[in-house]
């Protein structure tokens, strides 16, 4: 079962702040121990929203519409780690295990399956 661990974005992510060393270091951490584990399928970082487009379609049936300027925080989606387990159950327990992604606090991460 493929499960989506998404690292929600911050005010801190946003605005480029870097983790501290000791963040760092639980992070890869608890890397070595999903590829040690042979869950992990992928994991990955993102760039701010200053750096992002986004396109919208505020009409149905209308032309898409291009956004360069950096997003409001809320939603936002600061990295991500792709898990193949065996289990829902198992999917939360590693889930549980993610440090504070952000390290101010402000850290969240949605457990999503992928169809």
């Amino acid at each position: 079962m493929l499960f989506m661990m998404i690292v929600k974005a911050s005010r801190n992510s946003e605005a480029g702040n870097p983790p501290s060393p000791e963040l760092m270091e639980a992070m890869t951490k608890y890397n070595e121990d999903l590829v040690e584990a042979g869950v992990r399928v992928m994991a990955k970082g993102l760039h701010p929203s200053s750096d992002g487009i986004r396109i919208s379609y505020p009409k149905p049936g209308g032309e898409p519409v291009v956004t360069e300027d950096p997003f409001e925080v809320g939603g936002l989606v600061a990295g991500f780690f792709l898990i193949d387990v065996k289990s829902r159950e198992e999917a939360i327990e590693w889930a549980m295990r993610v440090p504070d992604p952000q390290g101010y606090g402000e850290g969240q991460v949605e457990l999503r399956q992928v169809f």
